[in-house]
């Protein structure tokens, strides 16, 4: 079934019930799906308009392989790794019908630091698997050490200074997710009206502009 047969949500239906998945399986996103997922990475926030972002698309027999080389940087960066996280960690690239390794390839910028290259790339990858959603996919995001391992990097085709923000897998859910928790926005959300004291409290100053009693 391809993405121009499946129903499409709108944004704020997509943004407000996207979740991952708990499996995936086949079929993977075709080329026309893959690339409006694509197209909505490279729409995320980017400062400076340095495009850091790099996605490296693992399918196939590909995916063998890429397990391969995960257990064997394993196996260098923990050389008494039982067989059974080797073979776990052989296993990863199986989840899913298709892989999006998403990376920042960083660049030194007066004004636009290296963290905010790496946010951006992780902002491609929340399009990515937003647009996955909206298109009748499903996808999870996952890291783990691998993500930070210089030789796993250069394998990929990646200097050490880049990030691997994320292994974004891809593919339709095994299964109908359970319904989603309600969260509570006024637990994550402040109104600031101006400065605390060093103690964090409103200032007397603050209280005033407010109508809050002092205390």
């Amino acid at each position: 079934m391809t993405a121009t047969v499946r129903a499409r949500l709108d944004a704020i239906e997509a943004l407000t019930t996207r979740m991952s998945p708990a499996g995936l399986v086949a079929p993977a996103p075709d080329a026309e799906a893959l690339e409006h997922i694509l197209r909505a990475a490279v729409r995320a926030p980017d400062h400076g308009r340095l495009r850091p972002w790099h996605f490296i698309i693992v399918d196939g027999a590909a995916r063998e392989a890429l397990g391969r080389m995960l257990s064997d940087a394993l196996r260098v960066r923990d050389p008494d790794a039982p067989e059974a996280a080797l073979t776990k960690e052989r296993g990863k690239p199986l989840r899913a019908p298709l892989i999006v390794v998403v990376a920042a390839k960083v660049r030194q910028h007066r004004g636009v630091p290296a963290v905010e290259q790496i946010i951006a790339a992780g902002a491609a990858a929340q399009n990515m698997l937003v647009a996955a959603h909206a298109l009748g996919f499903g996808g999870f995001w996952r890291t783990g050490p691998a993500a930070y391992d210089d030789g796993v990097k250069r394998a990929l085709g990646l200097r050490a200074e880049d990030a691997i923000v994320g292994f974004v897998y891809l593919g339709t859910p095994a299964a109908p997710s359970a319904p989603l928790p309600v969260v509570d926005l006024a637990s994550h959300v402040t109104h600031w009206t101006g400065p605390l004291d060093d103690a964090g409290s409103p200032t007397q100053a603050q209280r005033a502009a407010t109508g809050e009693p002092a205390p």
